[in-house]
């Protein structure tokens, strides 16, 4: 199958279905020497994995990993780097009601389509199981962003209807609530909602913010390879994300020239920085130096508990009815999944920037 892999220099390649042995990932491109912290990939592992709440779907996953290769001493030797998660608690009878059938708005018709074969049992490789291969690897990058002083923060900021309008990246805080909301008060109104909907066999949608602090000045490609547009293409690569904007994003239509132009300044330390942000922390597809915001949006998830008229293969009009354990809102559990991805894309942007002059 093509198209599992991402990045240029700093790249990634995952593997596994949602119903097989486990999911993997190979890194090429990662520099020799840097210090793998297994306590990091577990952490993330944990914020992504399933059964963590009430609110999300409980398989349990404890997402042990094993680094295959690529480590010494608990350093990269500049060689791939092998990482390996067994699958757990797998039920695929759950699955065998749909063998022939086609939910709706999942990829089981484009799959048969395109490959005139499918795994029905989770969705194969469409499951985003497979984002736990993402995670992990987006951790390591993380390690060599720490290194150049960057952090990247995710939180959700909305869910339905309920927003949040702090833009606080304490992680203090987002961690304390299960929705993993940057405001308490709004956390215990975006929890009340989507238990609602789950006690209604419904699913909900939402927004993922993430702010990326501390970039240099300088990454990104003028043309084709523009820095937002490699976080829009990583971002609208995780399941369920229907859209990305960055910096004003579509708030800019509305905007005059006058309004939106971010006006520079120089600071008592000779820094030059820009007044506002509606740049997003990037003009001309190049990173300025402020701080990169962006926010992500995430459908309901498909499955739901109500019937379903469909198709099968045959085109025979049927009934899908949900089944299984499903999240009501994924967008607790896709944080760490935006940060990874983030993460991944500021790397490789990071190492191919070395080459640009002496």
């Amino acid at each position: 199958m093509a198209g599992s892999q991402f990045g240029k220099i700093f790249k990634i390649s995952t593997f596994g279905e949602s119903h097989g042995a486990g999911i993997g990932v190979v890194i090429d491109g990662c520099p020799a020497g840097i210090d793998i912290d297994t306590l990091l990939i577990e952490k993330d592992l944990q914020r992504r994995k399933p059964g963590q709440s009430k609110i999300v779907t409980q398989r349990k996953e404890d997402e042990s990993f094993e680094i295959l290769s690529g480590t010494f001493d608990g350093k990269s030797t500049g060689t791939p780097i092998a990482l390996f998660i067994r699958n757990q608690d797998q039920r695929s009878k759950d699955y065998s009601h749909i063998a022939d059938k086609f939910r709706p708005s999942h990829a089981d018709f484009t799959y048969e389509k395109k490959y005139g074969i499918r795994d029905y049992k989770g969705g194969g490789r469409s499951s985003a199981r497979e984002t736990a291969a993402r995670v992990a690897a987006g951790a390591i990058a993380k390690m060599i962003l720490s290194h150049y002083g960057m952090a990247i923060t995710a939180y959700v900021s909305q869910v339905g209807d309920i927003v949040s309008t702090s833009t606080s990246t304490d992680e203090g805080i987002i961690e304390s609530n299960i929705v993993r909301c940057n405001d308490v008060s709004i956390a215990e109104k975006m929890i009340s909602k989507i238990q609602e909907i789950r006690k209604q066999g419904d699913t909900i949608g939402g927004v993922v913010s993430c702010i990326i602090q501390h970039t240099p000045v300088g990454l990104g490609e003028p043309v084709f390879d523009k820095l937002h547009a490699d976080l829009g293409k990583a971002m609208l690569s995780i399941n369920a994300v229907k859209g990305f904007e960055y910096g004003s994003g579509f708030k800019a239509a509305t905007m005059l020239g006058s309004e939106h132009n971010d006006a520079f300044q120089k600071g008592e330390d000779g820094s030059i920085s820009t007044t506002t942000n509606f740049s997003g922390g990037v003009q001309g597809g190049i990173s300025n130096g402020m701080d990169i915001n962006f926010r992500v949006a995430f459908k309901p998830v498909a499955t739901i508990v109500a019937n379903q008229k469909s198709v099968d293969k045959e085109g025979n009009e049927t009934t899908v009815t949900g089944k299984g354990r499903h999240d009501p809102c994924v967008v607790p559990r896709a944080v760490p999944i935006v940060e990874a991805m983030a993460a991944l894309v500021l790397v490789d942007h990071l190492l191919r920037n070395r080459s640009v002059r002496l």
